[in-house]
């Protein structure tokens, strides 16, 4: 997709798999609340998630925003063709100006270090400061994901607030499913649109309110950003699009009439 001065890719990494009705709950509803999103579901109630993030160019600056699962193959999540992608898109390693992260989880961060040595050796990292507090220097870090990330310090950049990364992209931090929670408004030509990050995993997260992820690290706050940004992109009409949904295609949320939503891809 290109508007504006600005082009933007989904890299692809590899996929993820989940039961629905063990992540996804809905406190409110009354009876099964995926009963009427089924179309969304395997056969036997399971779900498939991309895996992967964006590749925007604005200017003379080549940005990353999330870095995939990595080499991972667990069963449940396999990755591992992101650089393969990068380079299908005409990007080298050494192109890369910026790496910016949603959030610091496993699958958003794959591709960061490798063995302990930096994927992409001329990026300057950014990310909300409360998520590197969160995931490498508090009481909650994982060593696994500190030995991850410590290799970006010296090249690390930290936000603690709205910003401006690159012309056309801005961070908005929205707090919720991790502390640091970013999504990443791109604009140019009169059109706006929005990387979510796990803002949302699924399109039915979109559709309608109330639903909890078991991935949110506070699923209150979280669930409340997700019917906040929902509301605003029916309003808006603004384009998005998610490292987990709809094949990393973007798309529009927009309202039925009967007080519904539907998702449309662009």
């Amino acid at each position: 997709m290109e508007f504006g001065g600005i082009s933007i890719h989904p890299v692809m990494d590899g996929y993820g798999r989940g039961v629905a009705r063990e992540i996804y709950s809905k406190p409110e509803a009354d009876g099964d609340p995926w009963a009427c999103h089924t179309d969304l579901l395997d056969a036997d109630g399971g779900f498939t998630m991309p895996m992967g993030g964006f590749l925007v160019r604005t200017g003379e600056r080549t940005i990353l925003v999330d870095a995939g699962l990595g080499r991972v193959d667990t069963g449940d999540y396999n990755g591992g063709a992101f650089m393969e992608s990068l380079r299908l898109l005409g990007v080298t390693s050494a192109d890369v100006t910026d790496v910016v992260f949603s959030h610091l989880h496993f699958d958003h961060v794959g591709w960061a270090t490798q063995r302990g040595e930096i994927v992409f050796p001329n990026a300057t990292y950014r990310c909300h400061a409360a998520d590197w507090a969160y995931f490498v220097d508090g009481p909650e870090a994982l060593p696994a994901v500190v030995r991850k990330l410590s290799p970006l310090v010296e090249r690390l950049s930290l936000f603690d607030q709205e910003c401006t990364i690159a012309p056309g992209v801005d961070a908005l931090p929205v707090p919720g499913h991790t502390p640091g929670s970013t999504i990443y408004v791109l604009s140019g030509g009169g059109v706006r649109a929005l990387l979510l990050g796990d803002v949302v995993h699924s399109v039915v997260e979109l559709l309608e309110g109330g639903w909890q992820a078991a991935f949110d690290v506070d699923r209150q706050a979280a669930a409340a950003v997700r019917e906040r940004i929902a509301r605003e992109l029916e309003a808006s009409g603004d384009l998005a699009a998610g490292p987990h949904i709809s094949d990393m295609r973007f798309g529009r949320l927009l309202a039925t009439g009967d007080g519904r939503r539907t998702w449309t891809t662009v």
